[in-house]
This record gives C-alpha cells, sequence and structure tokens, in this order.
C-alpha cells in the first residue's frame, strides 16, 4: 500500500504525530467507505505544510473555489471597490415627459437584489426617484441597456444541465435583479380539485407562470416544477394538500437583461413615472447621468465566503476581469487569478479553473496548494479583511455546523458541495499563537449520504480544533482569574493573591506539554484542572506577571521554555539547573548560614533515553541551599517584615539532581512562614515549612529559597 502521508521538515514530522492523522484516514474509511480524502495542514507562521493526505493529488473542489476567487479579487481590486451602474438620460423633457433615450450601462453589480437591502426595488427606485426629481413624470422612448461589460454567454459552460434549473444557476449578466431569480409562493386552493393558488414574488410583469398544481386531501406535498430553456415561463404542477398552510420554490429567471428592464419599468410606475415605448424615438443630448453603486466590496466578500452566493462569485469574478483586462468574461478573469497566484509565488498549473464558484466539476485543485493559498493570503496586507468574510460555527454556511464547539471563535472556514463532492477550507487558530491553514476534501463519495459526509468532515475539522488548543478552557480560567485581579497591585501581592487562588487544585505528576507542538510528550501547553508542584508555580508566575490578560500564554510559555520557544528539548526541566539558573524569573537568594556544593546534572543522559540529540557538555553547577537544621531554625521563628514571597526549592539527597519539589513560602509578619504546594497525590495546600520540613526530617539535605523577579 502506497504511502500517502508527506511529511515537510522537521516541525511537520513532529506535529504530524500530534494530529494522528493516520487515524483521520482510519475514521474516513470506516465511516464514509470508498470516499477519496484530501487533507492538508499549514502553519500560517512559517508557512511550512505540517502534514497531509493526498495533497499532491487534485480534487474536485465546489464552492472552495470561491476562495482563490475572494483572494485574487482582494489582491487587485481596492476595498472601496463598488461596480458603478451609469444612467444617463439622451433627450429632452417636455411639459413633464421625457422624450428620448434612457441608458443604463451596466458594470456587474449583483446586490439590485434583497440581499443587501430589504425591498429588492430598493436601487431601482432610486434610479425612479433620481428621475423623477427632475421633474418627469413620464418618458416617451425607450430604455438601452448596455451589457457590454460582460462578454458572453449569460448561461456559465460546463455546469450540469440540471445546475440552470436552480436558483443558485441562475444566469450571469452585468444588469441584474433580485439575483436573477423569482419566489413563486402557492397554496391550496379553496377546494378540494381546485388549482392551487400561485403567485410571482415580485411580479414585474416579466415571468409567465403556467399554474397546473391541484389541491388534494390531506397534506400531501408532492408538487413539480419545470422551466423552459430559454424564455421566462415557469409551470408548477403535480399536488399540494388542503392542510398544507403554503410554500415557495425560488427559482432562476431566463434572460436577465430582460428581466431588469421589466423591473425598471415596474419601478418607474411605483414612483409616479408613467412609461411609453417608441421603439423609433430619436437620441438626443444628454439632458441627466447618474452613477449608482449598491453595496461595498466587503459585503461581495461576505455573500460569496460566508453565504457562498454564486452569482456574486460569478460577477466578481468577471468583474476582476474587466478592471484589469477591460473585458469582462471568463477568461480574463482565469487570466487574472493566475497572474495573482505567480504573484503570491503559487503554482498556477495546480488549479484548474473553470468558473468563479466554483460549480463546474471541471474545477480542480490540490489541498497542499489550496492551504499555501490560505497561508498567502492570511499574511496579506488586506489579509483580516479576507478571513473575516468566512463563516464559522453558526454564521453563514456554518449556520448548523459544529456548533457543539465551545469557543466558536477558534475557526472560520468555507463550505463546498455539489454531486459527490463535499469540501471544508479554512483557518483554525491555535493555542500557542499560530494560526493553521486547513483543506479537506471529499470526492468519489459513491453512495455515502451527504449528511454522513459534512458530519464526517466536521468531526475530523473539531478533532483538529481540540488538538490546537487543548484545554482553552483552562486558558479561559486564568484570564478570568487575572481579570479577578486588576485592583491588586506589585508582584509580591499578585503572587500571594494567585497562589492562595489556586488552592485545593488537584495534583497531577507532569500535566502539561508540548501539545500538537511536539511529539515527546503531547500534553496541554495550559492546564488548570491539576498541577504538579512546579507547573503551581508557573501558572501563578505568569498571571502575576503578565500585563494584560492577553499576554498570559506567552509569559507561562516564557517560564516553561529557553527563550520561549517551544518544544521538549527547549523545556526548563530541571528547577535549579534551569528553570531558576536561567535569571530572568527567579534568581537565588543567599541567607545566613547557607552553603555552596558543586552538582553535575546529567542532561545528555536525560535527552538521550527521550532519543534527542543534545550537545552541550554536563559541566558542574553551583548548588546554594541552606542545610536542613539551619532551614527548621528559619522555618520556627515567626518573620518580621513586610508581606514576602519566595519559591522553595527542596534540595535532592541524590548527586544527579538538584531538588525534588517546590512551593511558594509567605513570610507574613507576626508568623511562621507558610508553605504553599502542590502535594504529591493530593492537591495545593497550605501549611506551616516548620512542619513540612518535620514531615522531611532526614529525608532532605536542605532548601534553595529564591525570589521572584519583576519584568
Amino acid at each position: 500500500m502506497r504511502n500517502i502521508f508527506a511529511l515537510i521538515g522537521l516541525f511537520a514530522t513532529v506535529a504530524l504525530a500530534n494530529f494522528q492523522l493516520d487515524s483521520f484516514q482510519v475514521y474516513v474509511d470506516s465511516v464514509v467507505p470508498g470516499a477519496r480524502y484530501g487533507l492538508s495542514i499549514r502553519s500560517v507562521k512559517t508557512g511550512n505544510e505540517i502534514g497531509n493526505i493526498r495533497g499532491g493529488e487534485k480534487f474536485t473542489p465546489a464552492s472552495t473555489l470561491k476562495t482563490l476567487t475572494t483572494a485574487a479579487a482582494v489582491h487587485f481590486l481596492p476595498l472601496d471597490y463598488a461596480p458603478k451602474t451609469q444612467v444617463s438620460l439622451n433627450g429632452s423633457v417636455r411639459k413633464k415627459t421625457f422624450v428620448g433615450i434612457i441608458n443604463v450601462r451596466g458594470a456587474g453589480d449583483p446586490n439590485f437584489s434583497g440581499r443587501y437591502y430589504a425591498d429588492p426595488f430598493h436601487m431601482l427606485y432610486a434610479m425612479a426617484d433620481s428621475i423623477h426629481a427632475l421633474g418627469i413624470d413620464s418618458v416617451s422612448g425607450k430604455i438601452d441597456l448596455d451589457s457590454s461589460y460582460y462578454k458572453g454567454p449569460w448561461r456559465a459552460e460546463h455546469w450540469r444541465k440540471n445546475f440552470y434549473d436552480a436558483w443558485y444557476g441562475a444566469e450571469i449578466a452585468p444588469l441584474g435583479f433580485n439575483d436573477n431569480c423569482t419566489m413563486i409562493r402557492f397554496k391550496p386552493g379553496a377546494k378540494v380539485g381546485e388549482l392551487a393558488r400561485a403567485e410571482v414574488v415580485p411580479d414585474v410583469g416579466y415571468v409567465v407562470l403556467k399554474n397546473e398544481m391541484v389541491t388534494v386531501p390531506g397534506k400531501k406535498r408532492k408538487w413539480t416544477w419545470a422551466l423552459d430553456s430559454a424564455k421566462p415561463e415557469i409551470t408548477i404542477g403535480g399536488a399540494i394538500g388542503i392542510g398544507v398552510d403554503s410554500s415557495q420554490l425560488v427559482l432562476p429567471v431566463r434572460n436577465p437583461i430582460a428581466y431588469f428592464k421589466a423591473a425598471f419599468i415596474h419601478a418607474l410606475k411605483e414612483r409616479g413615472i408613467a412609461f411609453m415605448e417608441q421603439p423609433n424615438v430619436q437620441e438626443g443630448i444628454q439632458i441627466a447621468s447618474y452613477t449608482y453603486s449598491a453595496a461595498p466590496f466587503l459585503s461581495f466578500l461576505d455573500e460569496i465566503n460566508q453565504r457562498s452566493q454564486n452569482l456574486h462569485a460569478e460577477t466578481i469574478f468577471r468583474n476582476l476581469g474587466a478592471q484589469k483586462t477591460g473585458v469582462g468574461s471568463v477568461e480574463s478573469g482565469r487570466a487574472m487569478e493566475m497572474k495573482f497566484l505567480a504573484e503570491m509565488g503559487i503554482d498556477s498549473t495546480d488549479f484548474e479553473v473553470w468558473d468563479g464558484c466554483g460549480l463546474s466539476p471541471k474545477n480542480k485543485v490540490k489541498p497542499s496548494t489550496e492551504t499555501k493559498l490560505l497561508a498567502k493570503m492570511a499574511r496579506h496586507p488586506k489579509g483580516s479583511y479576507y478571513i473575516n468574510s468566512f463563516a464559522g460555527p453558526g454564521i453563514g454556511t456554518g449556520g448548523k455546523r459544529m456548533l457543539d464547539l465551545p469557543y466558536p471563535w477558534l475557526t472560520r472556514f468555507k463550505t463546498g458541495f455539489i454531486g459527490e463532492v463535499h469540501g471544508l477550507v479554512g483557518y483554525i487558530y491555535t493555542l500557542d499563537g499560530d494560526t493553521l491553514a486547513v483543506a479537506m476534501y471529499f470526492n468519489e463519495t459513491g453512495k455515502n449520504p451527504d449528511a454522513q459526509l459534512k458530519d464526517a468532515l466536521d468531526t475530523l475539522w473539531t478533532r483538529l480544533v481540540y488538538s490546537a488548543n487543548d484545554s482553552y478552557a483552562s486558558f479561559m480560567k486564568m484570564k478570568q482569574m487575572w481579570l479577578g485581579a486588576q485592583n491588586v497591585a506589585g508582584l509580591t501581592a499578585r503572587l500571594e493573591y494567585f497562589s492562595r487562588l489556586m488552592k485545593g487544585t488537584p495534583y497531577k505528576l507532569g500535566p502539561m506539554g508540548e501539545s500538537y507542538l511536539d511529539s515527546i510528550e503531547n500534553k496541554p501547553l495550559v492546564y488548570m484542572d491539576s498541577v504538579d508542584c512546579v507547573t503551581y508555580l508557573e501558572h501563578a508566575l505568569a498571571m502575576a506577571l503578565s500585563p494584560n490578560e492577553n499576554e498570559i500564554f506567552n509569559t507561562l510559555q516564557k517560564i516553561r521554555y529557553k527563550g520561549g520557544k517551544i518544544g521538549y528539548v527547549n523545556r526548563k526541566h530541571y528547577l535549579l539547573a534551569d528553570w531558576v539558573a536561567d535569571g530572568k524569573y527567579a534568581r537565588v537568594m543567599q541567607v545566613p548560614g547557607d552553603t555552596v556544593i558543586k552538582r553535575t546534572i546529567p542532561k545528555q543522559d536525560f535527552f538521550k533515553a527521550k532519543k534527542i540529540k543534545y550537545d552541550t557538555p554536563d559541566a558542574p553547577m553551583d548548588l546554594r541551599y541552606l542545610p536542613y537544621n539551619r532551614a527548621m531554625e528559619l522555618a520556627s521563628k515567626p518573620y518580621e517584615g513586610p508581606l514576602m514571597v519566595t519559591g522553595v526549592a527542596f534540595v535532592a539527597g541524590a548527586n544527579n539532581l538538584d531538588a525534588t519539589h517546590t512551593g511558594f513560602v509567605i513570610f507574613r509578619n507576626g508568623e511562621l512562614p507558610k508553605l504553599r504546594h502542590a502535594a504529591f497525590k493530593k492537591h495545593v495546600i497550605e501549611l506551616t515549612l516548620k512542619d513540612y520540613l518535620a514531615s522531611r526530617k532526614g529525608k532532605l539535605p536542605g532548601i534553595t529559597l529564591f525570589e521572584f523577579l519583576k519584568q
């Protein structure tokens, strides 16, 4: 069996092990057998691919192709771009009657509809109002519609035949109205046997409705519909039960240019302007000119990427070509997308583009190239506008998807679906501050139910979200705790506050690791459900030092890792030799009566056992500590002075180890020093340092006190 997993670089190898992509394929084979699955995961921060399954094979992307359409548009078009529909009156006005030609030049504005404005006539009314404002209450002449902005055909090629009879397959033109669709609303007749009552909404006198639907007993819903291939004729038939309240169909309208004209004439009439067609009227001088833009560019992105509106995708695809080459067509749109890919350093041959919306089954893309596109766009100067246009759990086409994610803001995605094709691409934000660009596809899905395929994609996507944000709830808990301590000032007071707030937290040895970023210990990067002695110190110190709640994670990782670089080899494994010796967050205190000895920590053996190369030679270290008897003397005397919070290391008896345990020591005026620590097999507790030392008599050489450093 061929190896379907491709690893790129060391980072990719490490992360892949933690995402366990082999289990992804096993899951796919078990729930949607026979479906061809493609996956790519890429770090936006590094640009490196973390791992893939069939990432180099081409897949039909369905509507996820819109991510390319909108990316090219965002790259080339200004953010204030808006298609301009131009209206000019060429003729003369005679006693409130305009005699001449109204010329309307379209430039691909799909928002002459109810998508951006509640009323689909909003823009047409604005046009009519401008004419009426000239004192005109009737027009005698003709309306010329200039559609030269686009090169045909209006009907996209290479789509499946049935798509042209669906609302999402409406014809594309530089002038359009109401998504180039109409609604057929119908309900039962008054009696069984009568025809159903049906209407066209909105009715501008253009669509011809042939009603053959019969009212029958009960609640039967067996209606049918058919569209003429060229004329705006719709036939509804079949049966509707008399117990049915009502229903509706949204269907495309043939010849959108003629549909626009009918809607414009209707708007003129509604605004008090009578229109009398005079085909032979002569064109006169221009007496007025107006320009209309229905909606801003960013609204296009939302319609395309959030709601997957095909008409908007096809218009912006052609508009991009028209804006940059002078011709609006599939060919010019494709040429601009190929130019965009070249400028982004992406191999354009990895994409096969036949439209702007993804309906053509001839469209192809490689998962690994799709994530390269997404990663490039995340770093694009206008990338935030691009990402924010995507859907998400409960948003747009994600309205019913992944609703059980407790933190839905951790992902944005674009969905895709046509027959035997499902796609899901987008972004996952990670706890470590990276963003993952992800692309998943199912092709050749056979008889697997669509709902099951969607659920499989959502399950795998959710698994990635959780893997990249292991124990996110702990991170949120730390933020809440930090916000509750905004009135606690000073490092000492904050250390006392947070160490006290964590009392009662259960003990667990080694609860943390490097999550998906390393394969040796892929435990959470943040974990508040349980702590060991060191992670207790680290979490409390991170909250105490962080200047705001958003810096908690970074502060914690800088405390835990050398240079803040997450990785098992960079973790400060030894309390005194690494954690305190780093010198940035803590420093050993000199205490009267202490002593210094030499110890060599065998770090090379430690890492060798983990099969990690570690080149730094083991060297003796100075270990300063207060011998046990002197420590008991210190712990037995009430402290005199202002509040002080230190760390304490309980020195190991073995010569190859620096310390066996740690905690906080709270010094309050007039009281014995108190030890707060994560007690083995118990929880975070507080007791006098004296009592703890007494329990370790004969087993403990002594203690090292260390102070925490302000940043």
